[in-house]
């Protein structure tokens, strides 16, 4: 039976971001540090800890048991696409501003190269100040030299499209 496309607008909205499947891979490579298909409650609780994030054991067991469906102990690249592709009410909103305060460190509403330099490097991406410099000013639509909320959601939005030109 085929799906009725007008029940579409019925569902919640999709995050705005992670929807393409070579960017919600990079996504799960950055937590599945081991490279063996699957993340462990250590990877998930090391990748919040270099994000700056300290998430008590017992909030880790709790998430785990959120995202872990098949209940093996480990979050595999079908469950993680699960998740992050689950619907809410706001349409991914509160994603988008939670994945913008990861990278706003000081909470000033603006992204600088070397807040982004910091946790690019803490995620095990490495990259110079001047490629940071570069990224930024790639969406740094009101050249301030930073990235505000409202440049990182078209940015994301637009990664999110299908446009690669900035990989944040």
């Amino acid at each position: 039976m085929a799906a009725d496309p007008n029940q579409e607008s019925n569902k919640p909205k999709s995050s705005v971001y992670l929807q393409n499947s070579d960017e919600l891979q990079r996504v799960f490579d950055q937590f599945d540090v081991n490279h063996d298909g699957k993340i462990s409650v250590t990877e998930l609780g090391d990748v919040l800890k270099a994000l700056g994030t300290t998430v008590p054991p017992n909030e880790l067991g709790r998430v785990m048991e959120d995202l872990d469906s098949d209940r093996d102990g480990f979050i595999s690249l079908e469950e993680f696409a699960a998740f992050c592709r689950s619907g809410s009410d706001d349409g991914g909103a509160s994603e988008l501003r939670d994945a913008f305060n990861l990278y706003d460190q000081d909470h000033n509403g603006l992204i600088s190269a070397s807040e982004l330099h910091l946790v690019l490097n803490r995620l095990g991406m490495n990259c110079s100040i001047d490629d940071c410099h570069r990224m930024i000013g790639s969406v740094d639509s009101d050249s301030d030299g930073n990235v505000n909320f409202e440049e990182f959601k078209k940015m994301m939005t637009n990664s999110a499209n299908g446009n690669k030109n900035v990989v944040v």
